[in-house]
């Protein structure tokens, strides 16, 4: 059971695959447009129930639950080693060095 309060994650789908543009790539009509939305449960629920959620902005939207206290997953990326060098190239420029 997931209480009423609790920060969430919903999927909702917007169109599906009938509806899309016929103007898309032939995989990506094949598929519906979904959106995820995060916010506070309006009521307890269960995974995977559809339910109502308040956004930071104040919107109701409705969807599928998906997650409770949902984390952070983004990132820059792997270390990538000659950005180092190109750092170290522009800083002897910035200071007028040359080699």
């Amino acid at each position: 059971m997931i209480e009423k309060g609790t920060y969430v994650r919903i999927r909702k789908t917007l169109l599906d695959p009938k509806d899309r543009s016929p103007n898309l790539p032939e995989d990506t009509k094949q598929v519906p447009l979904k959106m995820w939305v995060k916010g506070i449960l309006l009521e307890d629920a269960e995974m995977f129930d559809y339910v109502d959620i308040k956004t930071v902005t104040g919107r109701i939207v409705n969807g599928k639950l998906k997650e409770a206290n949902p984390k952070y997953k983004h990132g820059y990326g792997d270390f990538v080693p000659e950005i180092i060098h190109i750092r170290d190239i522009i800083k002897d420029d910035l200071r007028g060095d040359t080699k």
